[in-house]
């Protein structure tokens, strides 16, 4: 897959895309024994042999972890509050990774971890749909016609959601609160919390619990494991790739 130089370079480690091109404008970068110092030349960094200053740069192996994120951690690889984030979790990892998409700080659950720019792309854009679901714990008795207005769509600020998909999981009449799943493919900010408000019971607790074929399957708080061969065959299907 062909992409811009100033993102090979910045993929291998060699420096941040800013300075990466800083590096190409000073003509320290050749490509199959050119010299380049146009930003934007585009090329595929497994069938080119790319030099910085005279070594040859090793493309980075791509690679796909499933995260459990507790909640209080910024899904973020720097806090300027200095909070916890999903980066101090990702220290022991040879590659450099980030996030696909977000959960907000007081959400827990299933985040995809990789260095994949292209898969993780398709797999943010609304136009694939990928399902992502969704356990929620609200206080009170929710009533079926509530919930149904979830399955419809409700308007909020930024439009109309889409039908969501929600299955009651149990009515707790001695704490006084409703447990439900609900999975949705689009990927508004706060979306969940934002529909639940919207029929008048705000979220108590929220954690994600699938995205497209993936699951939490054997992870606790904190910890994550490689993708298997499947998984990662099902995902890209998913994100069209």
């Amino acid at each position: 897959m062909e992409e811009r130089l100033q993102k090979i370079l910045a993929a291998a480690g060699i420096a941040s895309r800013r300075e990466a091109e800083k590096i190409i404008l000073a003509g320290r970068v050749k490509v199959n024994g050119k010299t380049i110092t146009e930003l934007g030349c585009k090329f595929d960094a497994a069938s080119c042999r790319i030099t910085v200053d005279g070594k040859a740069i090793a493309a980075e192996k791509k690679v796909y972890y499933v995260f459990y994120k507790p909640r209080g951690v910024v899904t973020t690889m720097a806090d300027p509050q200095k909070r916890r984030t999903v980066a101090d979790f990702m220290q022991e990892l040879p590659e450099r990774v980030f996030p696909v998409g977000r959960l907000d700080y007081n959400t827990e659950g299933l985040l995809l971890m990789t260095n994949d720019g292209e898969l993780a792309q398709k797999l943010m854009h609304p136009s694939h749909e990928v399902n992502k679901t969704y356990l929620v714990r609200v206080p009170g008795i929710v009533p079926q016609e509530k919930l149904d207005l979830l399955r419809i769509g409700v308007q909020l600020e930024d439009g109309l959601t889409a039908p969501a998909v929600v299955n009651l999981r149990t009515y707790d009449h001695e704490r006084n609160n409703t447990l439900f799943d609900i999975t949705i493919h689009e990927g508004r900010n706060r979306q969940v919390r934002r529909m639940c408000d919207f029929i008048g019971f705000p979220v108590r607790d929220l954690k994600r619990i699938k995205l497209g074929p993936l699951n939490l399957s054997g992870l606790s708080k904190g910890k994550f494991r490689k993708l298997t061969e499947a998984e990662l065959s099902e995902l890209k299907k998913a994100a069209g790739l």
